[in-house]
């Protein structure tokens, strides 16, 4: 197939430092081309991959100092949809503003949710462009959204086997990986660790939105059994999640997939993590980690985890979460969405987010023809 892949340009694709979907974009292009589809990225002009990238903008914009992506990424779809035509499908990976510009084309692309959907402000773009493809990340990703939209697929999130390489003797610490944020609770990974009495390292970065959050978070990485290394790149983190006891990941929010609890499956290094959001989806209790629901729990959690074998939390991931399964559901996906009939798109006089009322004259002289 002839795919196009639509990064965001927060971050290079492969991100240098922190960026989630960036990595899994770069990991999803790089085993399609693989396996022999003809991929076109659109994506930061410092991305490295191995299919005809298109730069569309000379480097990633976080890195660059730019708070304001919305101009980039719109340059950006004006690219994307000028080669439409060259392509069998258009993979976005970009929130919403590809739904007004590829509307009439709708039966060729698709596009992956990679955030919360929990935000009621994001609901008149779903409840306007149902018909717009759409895949989840997980099956909890979906609950917030209007009954009516048009899902492909649920797909996780895999990565290759070698990123983050099995490693069979572990260490004697806890890690938190991430970002500094209210909703990601470094706090509880505090409280845990020095509870449990057991050494704690932070990896994460601090945005400019969490700076203020940061400072309550300061005071307490002074405790003795805290160490707080900061950002940290890709090669660095093979290391930190392979040497560590096991992942800290307390979060406090619906967390669509949290692409780290795979990351350290792969090393085989077990998981605890809060009841919320996918985690009962990618955590098997018990097998790979430890799914809890308070803090007592968590440090309950942290005198047992070890005695889960690291063997078997690889064995986890190998059979759920690499990039091979995560192709293989895209490629079901693109499949699915070919085989569908393309429809003309629905032309509404009003919105379906929003009252019908500076129209409304318009509709009674309609019914009266």
């Amino acid at each position: 197939m002839r795919i196009a892949q639509v990064a965001p340009l927060a971050e290079a694709v492969p991100p240098k430092l922190y960026g989630g979907t960036e990595r899994v974009v770069s990991w999803l292009t790089e085993e399609l081309v693989a396996q022999g589809h003809e991929v076109t990225l659109f994506a930061s002009g410092d991305s490295v991959t191995s299919a005809h990238l298109v730069p569309c903008t000379p480097c990633s914009l976080r890195l660059s100092g730019i708070r304001d992506h919305t101009a980039s990424h719109l340059v950006m779809l004006d690219e994307v949809r000028a080669r439409a035509d060259a392509f069998d499908v258009i993979h976005f990976h970009v929130d919403l503003l590809q739904h007004v510009l590829f509307r009439d084309i709708a039966h060729k692309c698709v596009t992956t949710l990679h955030g919360r959907l929990d935000w009621p402000d994001f609901m008149p773009v779903f409840r306007t462009f149902r018909e717009m493809p759409l895949v989840s990340i997980s099956d909890s990703q979906r609950l917030p959204m209007p009954p009516d939209v048009s899902w492909l697929a649920t797909v996780h999130h895999g990565l290759p086997s070698t990123v983050c390489p099995f490693d069979a003797r572990g260490g004697d610490y806890l890690a938190f990986l991430g970002r500094i944020s209210p909703e990601k609770r470094p706090d509880r990974a505090i409280e845990i660790a020095t509870r449990a009495g057991v050494p704690l390292k932070i990896a994460a970065k601090v945005d400019k939105a969490d700076q203020e959050y940061f400072e309550v978070i300061r005071p307490l990485l002074d405790h003795p059994l805290v160490e707080f290394v900061g950002e940290i790149d890709e090669g660095a983190k093979c290391d930190f999640l392979g040497h560590a006891l096991a992942l800290l990941f307390p979060i406090d929010w619906p967390e669509p997939f949290g692409l780290v609890m795979i990351e350290a499956m792969s090393a085989g290094t077990p998981v605890i993590a809060w009841r919320n959001g996918s985690v009962p989806e990618v955590i098997a209790d018990g097998a790979s980690g430890r799914v809890v629901e308070s803090v007592d729990e968590a440090v309950a959690a942290v005198e047992t985890v070890g005695a889960i074998n690291r063997s078997a939390v690889r064995a986890h991931f190998e059979q759920h979460f690499t990039v091979c399964r995560m192709v293989a559901g895209y490629l079901a996906a693109y499949k699915l969405l070919l085989n569908r009939s393309p429809a003309p798109s629905p032309i509404r006089l009003t919105s379906p987010a929003y009252p019908a009322n500076a129209l409304s004259r318009s509709a009674e002289l309609r019914g009266r023809r």
